[in-house]
Protein backbone atom coordinates (compact mmCIF):
# COMPACT_ATOMS: atom_id res chain seq x y z
CA UNK A 1 0.00 0.00 0.00
CA UNK A 2 1.33 3.43 -0.99
CA UNK A 3 1.93 6.09 1.63
CA UNK A 4 -0.45 9.04 1.50
CA UNK A 5 0.86 12.63 1.24
CA UNK A 6 -1.16 15.77 1.90
CA UNK A 7 0.17 18.66 -0.17
CA UNK A 8 -0.94 22.21 0.57
CA UNK A 9 -1.80 24.47 -2.35
CA UNK A 10 -1.19 28.14 -1.43
CA UNK A 11 2.43 28.78 -0.53
CA UNK A 12 3.50 25.28 -1.57
CA UNK A 13 2.18 24.64 -5.10
CA UNK A 14 0.96 28.18 -5.82
CA UNK A 15 3.35 31.06 -5.16
CA UNK A 16 0.97 33.47 -3.41
CA UNK A 17 3.49 35.99 -2.07
CA UNK A 18 4.38 37.75 -5.36
CA UNK A 19 0.68 38.50 -5.81
CA UNK A 20 0.30 39.76 -2.22
CA UNK A 21 3.36 41.99 -2.56
CA UNK A 22 2.09 43.43 -5.87
CA UNK A 23 -1.43 44.19 -4.65
CA UNK A 24 -0.09 45.73 -1.43
CA UNK A 25 2.23 47.98 -3.42
CA UNK A 26 -0.57 49.04 -5.80
CA UNK A 27 -2.85 49.96 -2.89
CA UNK A 28 -0.29 51.59 -0.58
CA UNK A 29 2.68 52.57 -2.75
CA UNK A 30 4.89 50.65 -0.31
CA UNK A 31 6.94 47.73 -1.63
CA UNK A 32 7.46 45.09 1.06
CA UNK A 33 10.05 42.31 1.03
CA UNK A 34 10.07 38.86 2.61
CA UNK A 35 12.34 40.22 5.34
CA UNK A 36 9.83 42.98 6.14
CA UNK A 37 7.11 40.45 6.91
CA UNK A 38 9.18 37.54 8.28
CA UNK A 39 7.30 35.68 11.00
CA UNK A 40 3.98 37.43 10.33
CA UNK A 41 0.84 35.68 9.16
CA UNK A 42 -0.50 37.01 5.86
CA UNK A 43 -3.33 38.84 7.66
CA UNK A 44 -0.79 40.71 9.81
CA UNK A 45 1.63 41.47 6.98
CA UNK A 46 -1.08 42.60 4.56
CA UNK A 47 -4.02 44.23 6.40
CA UNK A 48 -6.29 43.95 3.33
CA UNK A 49 -5.37 40.33 2.58
CA UNK A 50 -8.76 38.87 3.55
CA UNK A 51 -10.53 41.22 1.12
CA UNK A 52 -8.08 40.37 -1.68
CA UNK A 53 -8.39 36.59 -1.32
CA UNK A 54 -12.19 36.89 -1.14
CA UNK A 55 -12.35 38.45 -4.60
CA UNK A 56 -13.03 36.21 -7.60
CA UNK A 57 -9.90 35.64 -9.66
CA UNK A 58 -7.30 36.10 -6.92
CA UNK A 59 -6.26 32.45 -6.88
CA UNK A 60 -6.80 31.78 -10.58
CA UNK A 61 -3.69 33.66 -11.73
CA UNK A 62 -1.11 32.73 -9.09
CA UNK A 63 2.27 31.60 -10.39
CA UNK A 64 3.27 27.97 -9.99
CA UNK A 65 5.93 27.35 -7.35
CA UNK A 66 9.23 26.59 -9.07
CA UNK A 67 9.80 22.86 -9.52
CA UNK A 68 6.47 21.83 -8.02
CA UNK A 69 4.88 20.48 -11.19
CA UNK A 70 7.77 18.17 -12.09
CA UNK A 71 8.30 16.85 -8.56
CA UNK A 72 4.62 16.42 -7.73
CA UNK A 73 4.14 14.43 -10.93
CA UNK A 74 6.96 12.09 -9.81
CA UNK A 75 5.52 11.86 -6.29
CA UNK A 76 2.11 11.06 -7.75
CA UNK A 77 3.57 7.85 -9.20
CA UNK A 78 5.13 6.74 -5.89
CA UNK A 79 2.56 7.96 -3.34
CA UNK A 80 -1.15 8.62 -2.97
CA UNK A 81 -1.21 12.42 -3.32
CA UNK A 82 -4.03 14.55 -1.96
CA UNK A 83 -3.97 18.30 -2.58
CA UNK A 84 -5.70 19.85 0.44
CA UNK A 85 -6.52 23.54 0.63
CA UNK A 86 -8.32 25.61 3.23
CA UNK A 87 -10.75 27.10 0.74
CA UNK A 88 -14.26 26.94 2.14
CA UNK A 89 -13.80 30.13 4.19
CA UNK A 90 -13.45 31.98 0.87
CA UNK A 91 -16.17 30.56 -1.42
CA UNK A 92 -15.00 32.54 -4.46
CA UNK A 93 -11.71 30.66 -4.26
CA UNK A 94 -13.24 27.23 -4.87
CA UNK A 95 -13.66 27.50 -8.64
CA UNK A 96 -10.43 29.51 -9.02
CA UNK A 97 -8.41 26.88 -7.18
CA UNK A 98 -9.98 23.96 -9.02
CA UNK A 99 -9.38 25.58 -12.43
CA UNK A 100 -5.81 26.53 -11.42
CA UNK A 101 -5.05 22.93 -10.46
CA UNK A 102 -6.63 21.61 -13.65
CA UNK A 103 -4.50 23.99 -15.74
CA UNK A 104 -1.17 23.54 -13.99
CA UNK A 105 -1.41 20.03 -12.48
CA UNK A 106 -3.59 18.17 -14.97
CA UNK A 107 -2.20 14.82 -13.76
CA UNK A 108 -3.95 15.38 -10.41
CA UNK A 109 -7.43 13.85 -10.60
CA UNK A 110 -10.48 15.59 -9.17
CA UNK A 111 -10.57 12.66 -6.74
CA UNK A 112 -7.25 13.82 -5.29
CA UNK A 113 -8.41 17.33 -4.35
CA UNK A 114 -9.98 18.32 -1.03
CA UNK A 115 -11.20 21.84 -0.26
CA UNK A 116 -12.04 22.18 3.41
CA UNK A 117 -11.94 24.40 6.48
CA UNK A 118 -9.85 22.10 8.70
CA UNK A 119 -7.00 19.94 7.43
CA UNK A 120 -7.03 17.76 10.53
CA UNK A 121 -10.05 16.01 8.98
CA UNK A 122 -7.75 14.42 6.40
CA UNK A 123 -5.58 11.49 7.49
CA UNK A 124 -2.26 10.71 5.80
CA UNK A 125 1.32 9.63 6.45
CA UNK A 126 3.05 12.85 5.36
CA UNK A 127 2.06 16.53 5.16
CA UNK A 128 3.82 19.27 3.19
CA UNK A 129 2.52 22.71 4.23
CA UNK A 130 3.76 26.23 4.93
CA UNK A 131 1.48 26.94 7.91
CA UNK A 132 2.64 25.62 11.30
CA UNK A 133 -1.01 25.56 12.47
CA UNK A 134 -1.71 22.77 9.98
CA UNK A 135 1.46 20.83 10.76
CA UNK A 136 1.57 21.11 14.56
CA UNK A 137 -1.26 18.65 15.24
CA UNK A 138 -0.60 16.30 12.33
CA UNK A 139 0.29 12.79 13.53
CA UNK A 140 2.53 11.82 10.59
CA UNK A 141 5.81 13.16 9.18
CA UNK A 142 5.71 16.92 8.57
CA UNK A 143 7.60 19.12 6.14
CA UNK A 144 7.38 22.88 6.58
CA UNK A 145 7.77 24.64 3.23
CA UNK A 146 9.67 27.87 3.82
CA UNK A 147 7.62 31.02 3.39
CA UNK A 148 7.90 34.42 5.13
CA UNK A 149 5.17 33.54 7.65
CA UNK A 150 7.16 30.60 9.06
CA UNK A 151 10.71 31.94 8.97
CA UNK A 152 10.90 32.14 12.77
CA UNK A 153 9.21 28.80 13.39
CA UNK A 154 11.82 26.42 14.77
CA UNK A 155 9.58 23.51 15.77
CA UNK A 156 11.95 20.55 15.66
CA UNK A 157 9.03 18.23 14.84
CA UNK A 158 8.89 19.67 11.32
CA UNK A 159 11.56 19.14 8.68
CA UNK A 160 12.16 22.43 6.89
CA UNK A 161 12.25 22.34 3.09
CA UNK A 162 13.17 25.39 1.03
CA UNK A 163 12.31 24.09 -2.44
CA UNK A 164 10.69 21.33 -4.40
CA UNK A 165 14.18 20.10 -5.31
CA UNK A 166 14.72 19.36 -1.60
CA UNK A 167 11.39 17.54 -1.41
CA UNK A 168 12.39 15.44 -4.40
CA UNK A 169 15.70 14.44 -2.77
CA UNK A 170 13.91 13.41 0.43
CA UNK A 171 10.83 11.63 -0.93
CA UNK A 172 11.74 10.18 -4.33
CA UNK A 173 13.61 6.88 -3.95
Amino acid sequence: MKKKIIVDMDGVLADVYPRLFDIHEKETGDRLSAEDIAGKLEEEAFPNQRRWVSEPGFFRTLPVMEGSRKVLEKLNKEYDIIVVSLATEFPNSLTDKLMWLKEHFSFISWKQIVFCGDKSLIKADIMIDDHPKNLDNFAGKTYIFTQPLNLHNNNSKHTRVNSWAEIEKILIP
